[in-house]
């Protein structure tokens, strides 16, 4: 049996818009605001663009997050309401996750070392196409793919970007990553692959002088890179919490049907 005290401590975020704000102080009002460090949970009010801020900036707390639905893609959060919020909190169930590590070197030798919870993307830089070279678990994989880019998701990010890429749609507790080619030219047919969450995958940038590629692990950037390491940092655990029978399991499972 849940109780409603389990969650008694509450930090709420918001979003700058002016609905989330709305919500913020209706919320405050309501329930208090205590500092992210001193809660029991942590609610994010706006889109998923701050559910994704907020699970960053929380990575290594342990604290749940509990998203409610105050912007414009809500695929992450739940439905916004301002009643009986603690019993929703304690009912609520979670989901955790883990982060991609990417360790990006550029063509000076810095390593740019980054966290994803979606996926880590590389981009051509200029006119050119990218040319990339693919090794999984120390093994080549592909000697050569010439495209727009590429990118490694998570189940949780793979109905973001990863789905506009055309890449497939992981249930969240499936134990993979996908690989996915961002507008491939050559192998030209070439859909990507799914991978152990386990993988060691590095992918070198051949030709970089000539076409430059960048690297961005959901938001942060390393540019004029030569070679991306990614795995997945099991070493960090983070909790979401959905309501009961909206769970991203759920969501993403409803996905694959286009509803």
């Amino acid at each position: 049996m849940t109780h409603p005290s389990r969650y008694s401590r509450i930090a709420f975020v918001a979003s700058p818009s002016a609905e989330a704000q709305a919500a913020l102080l209706q919320l405050t009002e309501a329930y208090g605001n205590v500092d992210p460090h001193d809660a029991d949970v942590i609610v994010a009010l706006g889109g998923d663009g701050l559910m994704l801020q907020t699970l960053h900036q929380h990575m290594r707390s342990n604290k749940p997050i509990y998203g409610m639905h105050r912007g414009t893609v809500g695929f992450l959060m739940n439905e916004y309401s301002a009643v009986d919020l603690r019993s929703r909190l304690a009912a609520a169930r979670d989901t955790v996750i883990h982060p991609l590590l990417m360790r990006a070197t550029d063509v000076h030798g810095t390593v740019h070392i980054y966290h994803a919870i979606n996926e880590v993307a590389l981009f051509r830089q200029t006119h050119q196409a990218a040319r990339l070279r693919i090794i999984i678990d120390e093994r080549e994989r592909m000697s050569e793919l010439i495209a727009d880019g590429i990118l490694v998701a998570t189940p949780a990010g793979s109905t973001a970007y990863n789905l506009s890429a055309q890449g497939p749609i992981l249930p969240i507790n499936a134990a993979l990553l996908a690989l996915t080619p961002i507008s491939a030219f050559r192998p030209r047919r070439w859909r990507g692959a799914l991978l152990p969450n386990t993988a060691f995958v590095v992918i070198e940038v051949l030709e970089g002088d000539k076409r430059p590629v960048a690297a961005v692990a959901d938001h942060d950037e390393a540019r004029d890179v030569r070679r991306v390491e990614v795995i997945s940092d099991k070493t960090i655990s983070m909790r979401m919490l959905f309501d009961p029978g909206h769970s991203l399991e759920e969501r993403i499972l409803s996905e694959q049907f286009g509803y």
